[in-house]
């Protein structure tokens, strides 16, 4: 009976403890730079709610000032909610004389070539005018075994996984970075990828940059679930204790 326990705790002290293989990240020879893949080269498409920050120009700043919102006097890291220009329901941005202008399904490229040729009806001088066009951050969401979940705001214009883990506090030591979950929406539709982070080879993921509006779910290891130790040192104390009620429940019984 003693033997087969003994058997049995030790297959589970095995199977309970995570490799360290599970936990290091991109893992494996390092790719050459002529075997890299082009990744994430089409153009994000602006979708309703994102903001974008909008800045016109001109040597002649008159010319432009109506064209301009007026900035609120907004402080901190939400100056861009409060400066930027949110995308309504209807993927219409509000601006000043100009009224209306849909982006939905535009990239910041188009919209800003769409600005221009709408300040050309005003004005008609050959004054240069300077348009720029930017989304207000990189905005994602991270859920699961992360340090830090909830929503987060990155001010780049390209955002790895990594970078966006690495803000959020690091995957916890019973998350599972073989099968991070990344849920994109757009405006086809709800797609859903998986990317293994403990690979080299996740830098060819097409997932790998992430885009505006991502969701990044850390789904947690099965040891989770069975309640052990994420070391040797925890498994081998939670089956210790386990061994221990066995062996009390056992004699017990026996002295019925």
């Amino acid at each position: 009976m003693k033997k087969h326990l003994l058997l049995l705790l030790s297959i589970s002290f095995f199977f309970s403890c995570i490799p360290s293989k599970d936990i290091i990240y991109l893992q494996g020879e390092p790719i050459a730079r002529k075997e890299i893949k082009r990744i994430n080269n089409i153009p994000y498409k602006l979708q309703v709610d994102d903001i974008l920050n909008i800045d016109i120009k001109s040597n002649e700043e008159s010319l432009v000032s109506v064209f301009k919102k007026q900035s609120v006097g907004a402080t901190g890291g939400g100056d861009g909610y409060f400066s930027g220009y949110s995308i309504d329901s209807y993927g219409n941005i509000r601006m000043p004389t100009l009224g209306e202008i849909n982006v939905l399904g535009y990239t910041e490229l188009e919209v800003r070539k769409k600005i221009e040729n709408e300040l050309k009806k005003y004005i008609k001088t050959q004054e240069e005018i300077f348009v720029s066009v930017k989304l207000s951050g990189i905005k994602y969401t991270i859920i699961g075994e992360i340090g830090s979940p909830g929503p987060k705001t990155i001010f780049q214009n390209k955002l790895s996984i990594i970078d966006a883990i690495s803000n959020s506090g690091d995957i916890t030591a019973v998350g599972n970075r073989k099968k991070v979950e990344i849920i994109r929406n757009s405006i086809t539709g709800t797609e859903k990828f998986e990317i293994d982070l403990t690979k080299i080879s996740a830098f060819e993921s097409e997932v790998f940059y992430i885009k505006p509006n991502d969701i990044i779910n850390i789904i947690p290891l099965k040891q989770k679930t069975w309640g052990t130790g994420t070391t040797g040192l925890g498994a081998l104390t939670t089956i210790v204790s386990l061994f221990t009620l066995i062996s009390t429940t056992f004699i017990l019984a026996r002295n019925l």
